[in-house]
């Protein structure tokens, strides 16, 4: 049985859902936690999966585009507005609706593609054994979804 990890990471975000039939069509925010966990089947040399910090290193650019941004689906009609409007802080899902789901898988696809890049975040070694087990977006005090492989 492999060891786990997890890192939460919060960020405040919003999105548009415009294939939602009632208010999430509209532009709303949400408090989000972020949890990412991630497995090793051994112990690195200091006896970790590895370091906490490696993790927030590794993640804290890709989370901060997010970090009080408009997630929204390129095909939306006010997609074009909103992006000429805000700028960066418009967050594009290329013509898919940026649901928790979908955020969830993202993060999980760009956490793996950072990890199989060289394993060194800011001083702090991730081992090669080390992989993504699965990323949770919290979107409410009652409502998450998730992603794994």
């Amino acid at each position: 049985m492999p060891y786990r990890i997890a890192k939460t990471f919060e960020i405040e975000s919003g999105h548009q859902l415009s294939k939602h039939p009632e208010k999430c069509r509209f532009p709303h925010g949400h408090s989000r936690k972020v949890e990412v966990v991630l497995a090793a089947d051994a112990l690195d040399a200091h006896d970790m999966v590895c370091d906490f910090k490696a993790v927030k290193l590794l993640l804290a650019d890709f989370l901060a585009r997010w970090d009080h941004a408009l997630a929204i689906n390129t095909a939306d009609p006010q997609f074009a507005y909103f992006q000429q409007t805000y700028g960066e802080r418009v967050v594009a899902f290329r013509d898919t609706d940026p649901t928790s789901e979908v955020m969830a898988k993202a993060i999980f696809d760009e956490l793996q593609r950072r990890l199989a890049l060289p394993r060194d975040a800011g001083g702090y070694a991730i081992g090669a054994g080390v992989r993504v087990e699965r990323v949770r977006v919290t979107e409410t005090s009652s409502s998450w979804a998730e992603y794994s492989a």
